[in-house]
């Protein structure tokens, strides 16, 4: 038998996350460092589901908030090396690169500030991440306006000159 769920990730409308699934308890301590090596000034919290051994929910972070933040919404998705990262002061674009390079780091689901819903399988084993639903789906197509709007918001954040 298999129940699908649709979890919600709880956060303010401003606070990026980072959803992803890794292999191994080192995940914690490698994610800390990749994160805080990448973005001076960065505050976060994140949460990994160990799927072995204890079982345990582990996590760090530098901001008590978004640790806690990232611990409820690992426990409530509890699928086996499921991890969040719960950002401010940064977008996932500053760190993900980094993340996507620690060694225990098996896939990254997505990467938002939008609303998401995290689809999950359980079975009698436990759980499992089908996939992620980020934001909402399209409305239309983008015109001239629109163009110069994206074109405009890229070079006041400083991410094109």
């Amino acid at each position: 038998m298999v129940e699908f769920k649709v979890v919600k990730i709880e956060k303010p409308e401003e606070i990026n996350v980072i959803l992803g699934q890794s292999h191994f308890i080192k995940t914690v301590e490698d994610l800390y460092e990749a994160i805080v090596t990448s973005v001076p000034g960065v505050k976060f919290g994140l949460a990994f589901c160990e799927a072995s051994g204890p079982r345990l929910v582990r996590y760090a972070g530098n901001d008590d908030e978004l640790v806690e933040l990232a611990k409820k919404n690992a426990m409530n998705v509890g699928a086996g090396h499921f991890f969040i990262v719960v950002l401010k002061n940064a977008f996932p674009i500053n760190v993900l690169n980094a993340i996507k390079q620690a060694q225990e780091v098996v896939n990254i689901f997505a990467a938002s500030a939008n609303p998401m819903q995290v689809i999950v399988a359980e079975t009698d084993q436990g759980r499992a991440v089908l996939g992620v639903v980020d934001g909402y789906p399209p409305l239309g197509f983008e015109d001239e306006e629109h163009i110069a709007q994206r074109k405009d918001f890229l070079r006041k954040i400083g991410y094109k000159m």
